[in-house]
């Protein structure tokens, strides 16, 4: 089985615990506004690559990921599930820790096939990292161009099967900043038992020139990187929900 890859990284150092081969997955059914990599968007083009080359390659510096393991990003990996259940069965087969960094959007609770899908996979996934666009459905809309009800539910589902869950939320001002959009975040995730991270990033433009390559408009133009003092107050507000819906 081939899967098709924008790129790989071989020492990753924020995509999960420890240093990790990082393989960044083409094609992404979102739009998101900030997005900084919109030269994976399209889906069908790319690097064909197999699991068995991921894990040839992976072993040739097997000494540096002794507390680490594989990421797939994107884009949107779980576009192509199929082969990420492919490339995590046979890591697993060498102890390797799997990681998965998605958005959630392609988890459809309504369809049984994918539900199965999805529980196979998890069967070998050790962690998610999950980005929670935006708690409010319609803001969630305007942001990335779809709601957010199958990405609750796929939080709820890693619930359910015990998956190790690590929640990425990017802090835009304006867009993503509400102070009670963030406890609403913080209530909705302190209920998951199975959460075990959270990231707070602060916006940033460093994608910028990739619009301008691929004569794409910036949909964000004009406004500045956000102030890492910024994310750590918005980071306070989401502590406030997960701390006000587990009593603590």
């Amino acid at each position: 089985m081939e899967g098709l890859i924008h790129s790989k990284e071989s020492f990753g150092t924020v995509d999960g615990p420890g240093i990790r081969y990082v393989i960044f997955m083409q094609g992404c059914p979102m739009r998101c506004l900030y997005c900084h990599n919109p030269d994976t968007w399209e889906p069908g083009k790319g690097e064909k690559i197999t699991a068995e080359e991921i894990l040839s390659e992976y072993n040739k510096n097997l000494s540096f990921y002794k507390n680490g393991g594989i990421t797939v990003t994107g884009g949107e990996p779980l576009l192509q599930i199929d082969f990420i259940i492919d490339l995590f069965r046979k890591a697993k087969l060498q102890n390797i820790h799997t990681c998965i960094d998605t958005s959630g959007a392609t988890f459809n609770p309504k369809s049984a096939e994918c539900v199965e899908k999805f529980s196979e996979l998890m069967k070998y996934t050790d962690l998610v990292m999950l980005d929670i666009k935006h708690i409010d459905p319609e803001k969630h809309k305007a942001l990335t161009g779809m709601d957010n009800k199958n990405i609750l539910a796929f939080a709820k589902f890693l619930e359910e099967k015990n998956v190790q869950l690590w929640i990425r939320h990017i802090i835009v001002k304006g867009y993503t900043d509400s102070k009670n959009d963030l406890i609403l975040l913080g209530k909705f995730i302190g209920k998951l038992r199975n959460l075990k991270a959270l990231d707070v990033l602060p916006y940033h433009t460093m994608g910028v020139g990739k619009y301008k390559e691929l004569n794409i408009p910036y949909p964000l133009e004009g406004i500045e990187a956000l102030p890492l003092s910024d994310a750590v107050s918005a980071k306070e507000h989401i502590l406030s929900g997960i701390r006000e819906v587990r009593g603590i």
